[in-house]
Formats: structure tokens, sequence, C-alpha cells
């Protein structure tokens, strides 16, 4: 049984307007820690050049590298002319509230909202907000980062790719799936469906069984549930 992305719903339907996100404004999500590896200033300039009206909503705060990178982005976004709107305290793991009584969403209700995600980090373990994109079915711009290269873009993902700077080819990509419903929707859904293929609990059940038969050579491998 698949297991579907979770809609926006009553709680997070004003998620837009909370950040001050205009109806007829993009929202671009970068859902990353605000660190210098994750090369938010290749997000920054994608939207730049895209001209069209956008805001980049940057979900999670800068940790523990400080605050140096953090500046420099917003000092780069205003340099590039880019709304962007760093929103780690309207973000946690659960919905809740802050202690002034201000609402807080989950991360997973702002996938819903999102019409692009932006992934252009330099140097990633694996890429969890990579596979978070797919499961809610957005569209991805990111960039063609080590572990990316050799583990997962031969799986056959079909994303908007960059190697390292964005060029005038990433931005006719990006206009073409923000502008054309039926292409994106069908990118989506195939890569939604190559995710379940090759990264499901299912399929991490089935590779986690096979591995301790292998050890103990006594498992027997169950694959129905």
């Amino acid at each position: 049984m698949k297991i579907l992305p979770p809609r926006s719903d009553d709680y997070s339907s004003d998620l837009r307007e909370t950040l001050g996100i205009e109806p007829d404004e993009l929202f671009i999500l970068q859902s990353t820690r605000v660190v210098q590896r994750k090369g938010i200033e290749h997000a920054i300039e994608l939207i730049s050049r895209l001209g069209r009206k956008a805001c980049l909503v940057i979900s999670h705060a800068s940790g523990d590298d400080g605050y140096e990178y953090e500046a420099r982005v917003a000092d780069f976004a205003e340099l590039m002319g880019v709304r962007t709107i760093f929103s780690s305290d309207r973000f946690g793991v659960n919905r809740g509230t802050t202690e002034d009584g201000k609402k807080i969403y989950s991360l997973s209700d702002a996938y819903p909202h999102a019409d692009l995600v932006t992934y252009p980090s330099l140097i990633e373990g694996f890429g969890n907000a990579f596979l978070e994109a797919l499961y809610y079915k957005k569209p991805i711009v990111l960039n063609n980062y080590t572990i990316y290269a050799t583990d997962i873009r031969p799986k056959g993902f079909k994303v908007i790719e960059f190697d390292d700077y964005i060029t005038e080819k990433t931005i006719q990509d990006t206009r073409r799936i923000l502008d054309d419903p039926a292409y994106q929707d069908e990118l989506c859904r195939y890569n939604y469906e190559l995710a379940l293929h090759y990264f499901s609990y299912k399929t991490l059940r089935i590779q986690f069984q096979v591995l301790l038969a292998n050890a103990f050579g006594n498992m027997q491998i169950q694959t129905n549930n």
C-alpha cells in the first residue's frame, strides 16, 4: 500500500499568508540549514535570473556554524533583488506555538505550498531534503554534488541539475517546469514512483533482511508486508 504525502489542511492553509508570501508570488523552498556547504547563493541567483515574482523561504536556522554565512546570504539576496525569508522561527519538528502564541508549522506543512524546491548543496552526506521533495511531488533544482552524482543520479531521476554554477539552461529548464503544469506533474509523478522503488521502507526492509540472511544463514525473507 502506498503512503501518499499529506496535503495542506486547515491548520496549514494560512502558511503563505503567515510567511508574508503574496498570492501571485512563487513560493520557492530551501529546506536546509543556513550553512555554507548548502550553496544558497545559487538558489538566490536562480530566482534573480528567472524574471518571476518569487520569494525564497529558508526553513532552518544557521545552527552551530555561526551567523556569518546567514549575513552573507541576506546581503547577497538584497544585492540580487531577491526577497528572502529566514523562517526557522515558524517551523519545528512538530506543530505548536511560540512563547508569544504564534503558530509553529512542521516542515511537512511547507512542502504542499511550495512551487519549487532548491537544493544547491556543494557537499551532502546523502540528501534527505531531496527525498522529501520527491515524496511531496515537487520539482527540484539541485547542484550535481558528489554523492548525488554517484549514488542517486544513476537511478534516473528527472530533476533540474547544474554543475557548480547556474547556466542559461538551468533558467530555461526551471521556467519550463514552472510554466507547464502537465509537464511538471508528469516528472514529479515519475520521480515519486522511482523513489518508491529505490528508497521506500519496503525496499529498505527487503535489503536489510537479505543482509541478515547472508550474515546468519537462517533468516527467512518476507516481502509481502
